[in-house]
């Protein structure tokens, strides 16, 4: 298992927020000390602009300098623009280790993305890393396979308890894309009821929804991810489904998340995972219970 993961990462934002530093420094500190042979590499992707323009309007990118807060969840902190930019930088080198070992791997970084349109900064999110990897990948998509496909095939899987509407919006109608996403319904931000056009496949869960229908809902999620023949599966990783998260009010267990791990190893093909949400105490467990059941599941594949 290789971690990106930059200590930068936590040093903004305040304890008095759900989306807060210790999420990743506790998260960080258990692996280490839990799977000492799991590899770690800070990321050194500098991300140019062209490449955040694949998903996000030169006007947002400049909107992103100015000191003023998006929403009362989003606020503007000094140097978030920069955060925002490792956590793409990361997101694009796990796409990258995916794609030429295809080992698992996975973005420990914040902040989250999946709720950033190409507009707009919302819900703890300033840029959608998972929909900037997913454009990259297919424009610098470089087959090892025989016959070489002429473009990268990317399906998104986002287990996040939110649905990653802004994931969902860049990536709607691009073609060789798929976009599934598992989420609770009512719930923030209010979207995902129904499926859209051809690439965007949503199952909306209630609150409070039993476990095992709950992951029946993901199975068939993942099932329609490997019908769809990806090249690479890139990850919402988002832990805030467990039935102790704070902000939702959902069922699922740690060992629940074990087993999306192990269906991940399973398919068989490369993939990436990247942190959105996940907010219980228990963060630092439920990452541990997907990331070795992956990393077991693929091993034994």
């Amino acid at each position: 298992m290789l971690i990106f993961y930059d200590p930068q990462c936590a040093e903004f934002g305040s304890s008095m927020r759900p989306e807060q530093p210790a999420r990743v420094l506790r998260s960080a500190k258990y692996l280490r000390a839990t799977y000492p042979d799991w590899t770690w590499r800070i990321p050194a992707t500098a991300v140019d602009d062209a490449t955040l323009l694949l998903a996000h309007s030169p006007a947002h990118l400049k909107r992103l300098g100015q000191t003023r807060d998006f929403d009362a969840d989003t606020p503007f902190l000094p140097g978030i623009a920069d955060h925002a930019r490792r956590s793409v930088g990361a997101a694009l080198e796990a796409k990258r280790h995916a794609l030429v070992t295809g080992e698992p791997v996975f973005s420990l970084m914040r902040p989250p993305g999946h709720h950033a349109t190409r507009d707009q900064a919302m819900g703890f999110c300033y840029l959608n890393q998972i929909a900037v990897a997913t454009l990259a990948a297919q424009r610098d998509f470089e087959s090892t396979s025989t016959p070489k496909p002429t473009v990268c095939r990317v399906a998104v899987w986002d287990f996040d308890a939110h649905h990653g509407n802004g994931t969902e919006a860049i990536l709607l109608g691009q073609p060789h894309v798929l976009f599934a996403s598992v989420h609770q319904y009512p719930g923030y931000p209010g979207t995902g009821t129904r499926d859209l056009g051809p690439n965007v496949r949503n199952w909306s869960v209630a609150p409070h929804l039993s476990r095992d229908s709950h992951m029946a809902a993901l199975r068939a999620s993942l099932d329609t991810v490997q019908a769809f023949a990806p090249d690479l599966i890139l990850v919402s990783a988002g832990f805030d489904a467990y039935a102790r998260d704070p902000i939702t009010e959902m069922t699922l267990e740690i060992e629940d998340f074990a087993t999306l791990g192990r269906w991940l190893g399973e398919t068989g093909r490369p993939a990436a995972a990247l942190l959105e949400g996940g907010y219980s105490e228990d963060l630092p467990l439920l990452i541990a219970a997907f990331l070795s059941a992956w990393e077991n599941a693929q091993r034994n594949a």
